[in-house]
């Protein structure tokens, strides 16, 4: 996964004179689940139809020129990237919230994660 690979594939389009935000979410592994408890590895699955249908949807949002995804499927450790996302659009009033509802629907829809201890 290299975030800037994406960055670089919309910059890349021939309408970036349009952007004028890019908006870039890195989620990572962390030593803890959410209840604090200690995690080792996580093992994630990915429905990428179902994500491929919430960047078409989150696409159709004013302002928004492109939306990017990579994740990380199978057994991860500590540290290691999961899930990245790059939102390009216009300005950040309409940038902001599609990278947030991107990611809350992608995490919801898209993305199965269990946690090892």
């Amino acid at each position: 996964m290299n975030i800037n690979d994406l960055i670089n594939k919309i910059k890349a389009r021939e309408d970036y004179s349009k952007v004028g935000m890019i908006l870039c979410h890195n989620g990572v592994v962390r030593g803890t689940s959410r209840d604090g408890s200690p995690v080792s590895k996580v093992d994630v699955k990915a429905d990428h139809k179902a994500i491929e249908a919430v960047i078409a949807r989150q696409k159709k949002r004013p302002g928004i020129i492109e939306i990017l995804y990579e994740v990380n499927e199978g057994e991860l450790s500590v540290g290691d990237d999961l899930l990245s996302i790059v939102v390009a659009g216009d300005i950040r009033d309409n940038v902001i919230p599609v990278l947030t509802d991107t990611l809350n629907e992608i995490k919801a829809l898209g993305t199965k994660k269990k946690e090892y201890a």
